[in-house]
């Protein structure tokens, strides 16, 4: 299993429009990826799961992934993080 974390830096927090970018890049893995927030967990494949959590600016989210190209999505997915939220 591969883990970050990252601290939501969008004025907006986790919004529909990252989210929506998040959630595509997530859906192009075979692997399980997951979201947490305050102790709660979501997929990362479902948009209304991500929105859920209500992610605010300055919040730190950790992402799992696990599964067989778990090394390949948590780097993209990390990527997409920094560059949307």
């Amino acid at each position: 299993m591969k883990s970050f974390t990252y601290v939501i830096q969008d004025k907006e927090g986790i919004h529909a429009r990252p989210a929506g970018i998040v959630v595509a890049e997530a859906k192009k893995y075979a692997s399980t990826v997951q979201i947490e927030n305050k102790g709660k967990k979501a997929d990362l494949k479902r948009i209304f799961g991500v929105m859920s959590l209500c992610v605010k600016n300055g919040e730190e989210v950790k992402i799992y992934v696990e599964g067989a190209d778990e090394e390949a999505a948590a780097l993209a997915i990390e990527k997409v993080f920094k560059e949307n939220l």
